[in-house]
């Protein structure tokens, strides 16, 4: 039995997807069910992310939801998951191990940035020691084969940058989440394609946990993720993204043309908006890392958009990227990226005066805000 996506065309076998349904829902279940207690828990020993200058919610708010996301993450794969000795898997899982407990220490005592860097970088060249890195840029730019040193750099670059990208773009309900969530649906989709159904499997999974937050997550949030969350959500997506293009490299007979395209395109929001902001900043004379309301969520809730309104907004955007680099996956990879960059500088430039335009016809503008919140 298939189904068949002709517009996207896609033929998925269902067949194929059991045991990722099976992750799926497990993972789903139990973070759903793990966290009214956490909830609880952190409203007992008043561990809240306090409201600030910079922050979009006005009253604490209970945080360290990732630690209910990972554990229905690893339950499910405890279950469902072929476990293997493998150098590159047993780093992998250590390394989220370590960044659950890198966030719940930032959440609780706000680390500073720099010893946050260390850690990341630390365990990014340890994925990329066991060989999970960018070897080729299938020649975009005309370059193929990436030498050594060049793989490494490139790989950690990448693996930080995303990391980080996604634990950034954390600022409203929802935003974090919803992004995560079809990214890894996504990324589940194209490694189950490839013929990495057990790499696919801890995408599903990690879906399932994320979407169960959700539930606790969208507007009005009961619960934040937190570092502990958004650090374990940025890294999985990255090595899962370097994964992919590295089976698509590798493979006798890849799947999917201009994969690291692709995996660009399925971390494209963050990824752009911690450029834009920290190019901006460093334009005004001032640090990247200084903090301020310029991300793209603060585009529309500086109008007065509400937080639902705005994450819903970046959804449509991120599907519309992702569908955009799918289709046109066939044209050259210079194309595909010019435009992934032009229809994201169209989207912020739309972002930013969204109110004014929908402000001279109110009855449009009232309708819209009703139906995306």
């Amino acid at each position: 039995m298939s189904s068949p996506f002709y517009f996207l065309q896609l033929n998925l076998p269902l067949s194929d997807y059991k045991f990722a349904l099976l992750c799926f829902l497990t993972a789903f279940v139990i973070t759903l069910i793990s966290i009214p207690p956490i909830i609880t828990l952190i409203r007992k020993y008043k561990l809240y992310d306090v409201p600030n200058a910079r922050k979009e919610h006005v009253a604490p708010i209970p945080t360290m939801g990732g630690i209910a996301i990972v554990a229905g993450m690893a339950v499910s794969l405890l279950l469902w998951f072929s476990f293997s000795t493998q150098p590159a898997q047993i780093c992998f899982f250590l390394s989220v191990l370590i960044l659950l407990g890198l966030g719940i220490m930032d959440d609780l005592k706000d680390l500073s940035a720099k010893y946050k860097f260390i850690i990341q970088i630390a365990l990014a060249a340890l994925m990329a020691i066991t060989g999970v890195r960018i070897t080729s840029f299938e020649g975009i730019l005309g370059v193929n084969e990436l030498p050594l040193g060049a793989q490494y750099t490139v790989t950690i670059l990448a693996i930080t940058g995303i990391t980080n990208a996604f634990n950034l773009i954390d600022g409203i309900d929802g935003l974090a989440g919803g992004i995560g969530f079809m990214s890894l649906v996504t990324l589940g989709l194209f490694l189950t394609m490839s013929g990495d159904s057990q790499t696919a499997l801890i995408a599903f999974a990690l879906a399932g946990a994320v979407l169960a937050f959700l539930y606790f997550n969208l507007n009005p949030a009961k619960i934040f993720m937190g570092d502990t969350g958004s650090l374990v959500l940025g890294f999985v997506i990255a090595v899962l993204s370097l994964r992919l293009v590295q089976y698509n490299i590798t493979g006798s007979t890849p799947v999917l043309l201009n994969t690291p395209v692709i995996a660009l395109s399925i971390v494209l929001i963050p990824v752009y908006d911690t450029l834009r902001v920290f190019a901006g900043r460093i334009w005004n004379g001032k640090s990247p890392f200084h903090a301020d309301r310029t991300h793209i969520h603060h585009l529309l809730t500086n109008q007065g958009y509400s937080h639902a309104f705005a994450s819903k907004i970046i959804y449509i955007i991120h599907g519309i990227i992702l569908i955009e680099a799918f289709v046109l996956k066939s044209m050259r990879a210079e194309y595909i990226l010019l435009f992934l960059a032009l229809s994201m500088l169209l989207f912020t430039f739309v972002l930013k005066r969204l109110g004014k335009w929908l402000g001279k016809n109110e009855k449009v503008h009232a309708a819209i805000k009703e139906y995306l919140g």
